[in-house]
Order: structure tokens, then C-alpha cells, then sequence
């Protein structure tokens, strides 16, 4: 009987904590980041408190490749990610329930080499340009190509998935230009390489906040505070400067002294949904390389309950 006794308490105990590990977790809002300007307005509201006066329990991790961000994400360890459009609708595709409730506003460059002859979009003809296969960079340039009137077969694309190294390569003059956020970017074109567009001087976005439908059901309200975070952190953004904000440069983005000296603030804007033209791009784009099916529904992607 003892010993039964014992059981049936180190069960119940067992169960108490499991109960409890489960609500903490329905308390906090998890999201999962990159090193990437784009959730700097999260990085704001974080750092001046504003979560703290909205009654928010938020937790951001942080995550140095896409693939343990979205693994992270599909076992349910995070409730929401920053991630651009195509890793979004191919996880869609893929089968996860899942919806993009914003977009973000941070650029991605493409750079050329400080010794190479290239100073515009139409002088890659034939230049060895390095992407990651099959993502944000990859697509970003060819709507750069599309954009002078080339096509992927005018190049030669040079597969590397790495940030860090496309950033090195590109130094050593291994490779002609290749796709940089920033601080690498800022890196590079400190270091004389040439910055020749971004998806913002191309006129579309690429990224985006997502939550699966399941953190939506349960914890919309706690999604609803972080929106309203964001804005206060945009607000500030606008109203203050590079300065203001260097040591969160430095400590979540990777700048340094020299970089954040060149940095320049994308144009952030209040939570908005990503408008449906550049959705149906990546779509099409994706789709022509049968990476999804061409009845993909890009609306079953979209949730814009959260914003104005």
C-alpha cells in the first residue's frame, strides 16, 4: 500500500507540474527572430518597457539560421516567427496551419564587389551571383534582374546559404554580388563594395510576422498587446535616432561602431497587412518552380484581424 502511495503522489505531483509548465507557457507570448532589423520596433518596445505597460508576458528568441527558427516554429516552441514571404507559403503549402498577420519593413541589399566593374542592376550580365537557393535572397534577385530586363539564365547563380560566408566571399572577390541584410550590407559597402538596389527601392516587401492558427485561437489577445507594442515601438522609431537606439544594434543585430556610423533607419510603418500584389509574386514565382502548386490560395495565408 505504501508504495502505492508513493506512486499515485510522485503522479500527482508529475501532473501538478505539467499543469503548470502549460500555463506558464499560455502566459507568455513566444516569437521567434533573426538578427534582422525587422523586429526592431519589437526590440524598442521591449527595451522602453511597453510590453511591461500593456500587461504583456512576451518572450523573443533568437535564432542564427531559418531552419531551426522554423523547426522551432512547426513543434509548437514558438508561437509566432519574423519570417519573409516565401518560407511562409511554403510552410503554408506544406501543410501547417498557420496565417501571416503583418509585414515588416526591413530591407535586403544586393551588393557587388569593390573590384569588380559592376555600378548597376543591368552590368550583372553574365557575373557570378551567390543566393540561397529557393529563398527571400534568390527571389529578391531575380525581381532585381526582372526590373532591368534579365533573366536568371543571364547569370551564373552560385548556390551559398550562409550569410557569412556570401558576406566573405564577396569580399575575397570569390564571387561578382550576392543578397545582404543588414549589418552585413553596411558591412560590405563600408569596405567599398557597391550597394545596387533593395527590395525597398524595388517597391515591395518581403517579410513578415506569422503565428500559427493554434496561438491565434488561444492567445489573440496577447497577440493583440504585442501589435500594439510594435506601433509604440514604430512611434519611437520615428521620433528618435540611430543613436538612441546603439546599444540594441549592437547587442541583437550584430552592428558595430563603424556600421551603426553608416546606418539609416528603414521607413517603419504601423502594423499593416502585406498587400496582396506582392503575395501573388511570390506565389507565382514559387509556383513556376514547382515549389507549390499554381491553386495555391494566397489568401489562406492571410489573417488581418491584429491591424488597421
Amino acid at each position: 500500500m505504501r508504495k502505492i502511495y508513493i506512486i499515485l503522489i510522485f503522479f500527482s505531483v508529475l501532473l501538478q507540474y505539467s499543469c503548470n509548465s502549460d500555463k506558464k507557457n499560455t502566459e507568455v507570448l513566444n516569437l521567434g527572430v533573426m538578427s534582422s532589423m525587422d523586429y526592431l520596433p519589437l526590440a524598442v518596445a521591449g527595451r522602453e518597457g511597453y510590453f511591461d505597460k500593456l500587461g504583456l508576458r512576451i518572450k523573443i528568441h533568437k535564432f542564427y539560421s531559418a531552419n531551426e527558427r522554423d523547426a522551432a516554429f512547426q513543434s509548437g516552441n514558438v508561437d509566432g516567427v519574423v519570417i519573409d514571404y516565401t518560407g511562409a507559403i511554403l510552410q503554408k503549402s506544406g501543410g501547417f496551419d498557420l496565417k501571416l498577420t503583418s509585414k515588416c519593413d526591413a530591407p535586403f541589399y544586393i551588393v557587388a564587389g569593390a573590384n569588380t566593374t559592376i555600378d548597376s542592376l543591368s552590368q550583372l550580365k553574365g557575373a557570378k551571383v551567390a543566393v540561397s537557393q529557393n529563398t527571400v535572397i534568390d527571389y529578391i534577385v531575380d525581381m532585381a534582374l526582372q526590373s532591368v530586363g534579365l533573366t536568371a539564365s543571364d547569370i551564373e547563380k552560385i548556390e551559398m546559404n550562409k550569410i557569412p560566408l556570401r558576406f566573405e566571399m564577396l569580399r575575397n572577390g570569390k564571387i561578382d554580388a550576392t543578397g545582404l541584410p543588414n549589418p552585413f550590407a553596411l558591412m560590405a559597402e563600408k569596405a567599398g563594395d557597391k550597394m545596387l538596389t533593395s527590395n525597398a527601392d524595388l517597391g515591395f516587401s518581403i517579410t513578415g510576422i506569422m503565428f500559427s492558427q493554434y496561438s491565434i485561437d488561444t492567445k489573440k489577445d496577447m497577440i493583440v498587446k504585442m501589435y500594439e507594442g510594435y506601433n509604440m515601438g514604430v512611434d519611437y522609431l520615428k521620433s528618435h535616432t540611430v543613436e538612441d537606439i546603439k546599444d540594441i544594434l549592437i547587442k541583437d543585430l550584430g552592428f558595430t561602431d563603424e556600421t551603426i556610423s553608416k546606418a539609416v533607419l528603414p521607413n517603419y510603418t504601423k502594423a499593416q497587412m502585406p498587400s496582396d500584389a506582392d503575395i501573388q509574386k511570390v506565389v507565382e514565382w514559387l509556383a513556376t518552380r514547382k515549389l507549390i502548386e499554381s491553386s495555391f490560395d494566397k489568401n489562406s495565408l492571410l489573417d488581418n484581424q491584429f491591424v488597421q
